[in-house]
Parts: structure tokens; sequence; C-alpha cells
């Protein structure tokens, strides 16, 4: 099944749904990181979050940026992802594996922690991001971004996310579900999506059965309106010259350490794994624009 979010409406428009599939989506982060279960189902559900945070965007050059840290062993969690789909993201420790016993499911809540928060900012292109920023209930992300929602932007949610690992460590099914009642939403519609959300199955088991995001809606709601169809895919837009410019940043003492001691620097991208590498002659290069610009900037 593809990868895609569609959004529709129900319930006379006093519902908005927001669907997913990103099995796709999580197997290539997975590879990407080489994960552990546990941190591959906390990575993934973070994804899928943002990915279904980013749907709602006109511009490709809008786009969101979710960091979630609650002090637990797979440490701090990054996800960008824009209005196109395009979504990539790490997490601080990969290699983590806490299982719980009494359910027999990862233990993604002790994984991540809830000494920290849960920040979301969304970059619309305007002066500064609207940004919005909670404590973390769970560690288990979906409870996490229902808080969010229901605290810093005031809209009741309910929200789905899983990432089904299978017994040789591979992704075998993920994806996500916003459920999120409209302003001015009557108590019997209310009390209609606490029971849906009471009896869904978990997002993956649904997407494991081959459901699409279509199919998943319709059968949570009766004759929902589809409004939108995106696509979702792992994208990172890293790039040498993007290097190059954070390299500008390094002090002078430590890029000519970098040049005398080292003869050269190797840079790597934490969302993709990948390695761009700096000559001398190109280091030299980087550190006179440096100097060019500290100059610049003393004298205006």
């Amino acid at each position: 099944m593809k990868d895609k979010i569609v959004i529709a409406s129900a319930m006379n428009h006093m519902v908005r749904i927001h669907a997913a599939c990103t099995t796709a989506l999580c197997q290539e982060a997975d590879r990407l990181h080489d994960m552990y279960a546990t941190s591959c189902a906390a990575l993934g559900r973070t994804m899928t979050a943002a990915a279904l945070i980013a749907s709602d965007l006109k511009s490709p050059e809008e786009h969101v940026t979710v960091s979630i840290d609650g002090k637990g062993p797979v440490g701090r969690i990054s996800v960008q992802a824009d209005g196109q789909g395009n979504v990539r993201g790490y997490v601080q420790n990969p290699q983590v594996y806490l299982f719980r016993e009494s359910d027999r499911k990862l233990d993604v809540g002790r994984a991540v922690g809830t000494d920290g928060t849960l920040t979301v900012s969304r970059d619309m292109g305007l002066k500064e991001p609207f940004t919005g920023v909670v404590k973390l209930v769970s560690g288990e992300i979906a409870n996490d971004f229902a808080y969010y929602f229901a605290i810093s932007e005031q809209t009741p949610s309910v929200v789905a996310l899983g990432v089904l690992v299978d017994t040789d460590g591979s992704v075998r099914s993920a994806g996500g579900l916003f459920i999120q009642l409209m302003p001015g939403a009557p108590e019997e519609v209310i009390s209609a999506v606490e029971q849906i959300a009471a009896d869904m199955k978990p997002m993956s088991a649904y997407i494991d059965a081959g459901m699409t995001p279509e199919a998943i809606i319709s059968e949570l709601f009766e004759e929902p309106e589809f409004m939108e169809e995106k696509p979702v895919q792992w994208n990172c837009d890293c790039s040498k010259e993007h290097f190059a410019d954070a390299l500008m940043l390094v002090s002078e003492e430590d890029l000519l350490s970098l040049i005398e001691e080292d003869h050269g620097a190797e840079t790597v991208c934490q969302f993709c794994s990948k390695k761009y590498q700096f000559n001398e002659a190109e280091l030299r290069e980087i550190l006179e624009r440096h100097r060019h610009v500290e100059h610049r900037q003393r004298f205006h």
C-alpha cells in the first residue's frame, strides 16, 4: 500500500479526520538509522504525527518541526515535515529495546520518558514560527500529541499512532489518525467520537490488515466527505553546501585545527546519516569566508 494522508470531514462537518499510512516512511527511517524496535516505534510515531500536522500546510516552504525529549533511554527525537509530504527524522539513541510483559507490547512510554516536553513549531513563512510546548504526559507519543492539541491549540482531538515491528525487527505496518472536533460541536457528536475512540483497533492493525486510510475513515464514520489526499515520503534535503554553511559557525581556532591537525573534516547528517568530506583547500576557503564575515561585522 502506498504511503499517503487522507483528509475528510464527518458528522455535518463537526469532525475533521486525518488518516495516514506511513509504512514505507518508517521502513526507510529504520533502514537509515539501523534502529532497535522500541526506538523505531518511537521515531515512527513521531514522524507520522508530524506528517499529519504538516498535511494542513499549503505552501512547500512551510514546515513543521517536532521535538520530544522525555529524558528516557531513547533521548531526543527530532522530526521535520512539510506541506508536500516530505518527512525526515532521527532519534538520539536508535538502539533501545524495551518490552512490556503485562500486555506484550513495546514499552515506548518508558523508552521516551515523561521528564520533559513535546515542542511543535510551525513555520508558516511569517516573521516568527508559531511554537507550542507542553509537558509530556505518557511518553507514548499519541497521548502526548492529544494533550498538545488540547492545551496549546485548544482543539479536542483523538490521536492514534502505531508502528508494528515484526519479529525480525523490520517495520511491518505503520499509520496514524487525528480526529478533531470543530468549534461548537454538540454534545452528541462529542459522545459519538468518544465511543469511536473507545472501540478503535490499534492503527497499525488496520494498516496491517491492508486497509487504506479511506477504508479506515469509512469504517469509523458513516458517510464521510473526503476532501483531500496527499503523498508522504522520506526526503532529506541535506547538502554539502548546507554543511559548508554550518562550518562557517565554527570558531577560527577550531577551523585551523581541522586544517592543520586533521587535514580535513567529515560531517554526518543526523537525519539521513549521509557523510560529506571537506579537504584542506575547501576548509581554507570556508576559513576565508569566516574571516571576511567577522571583519564586516566588526566594522558595521
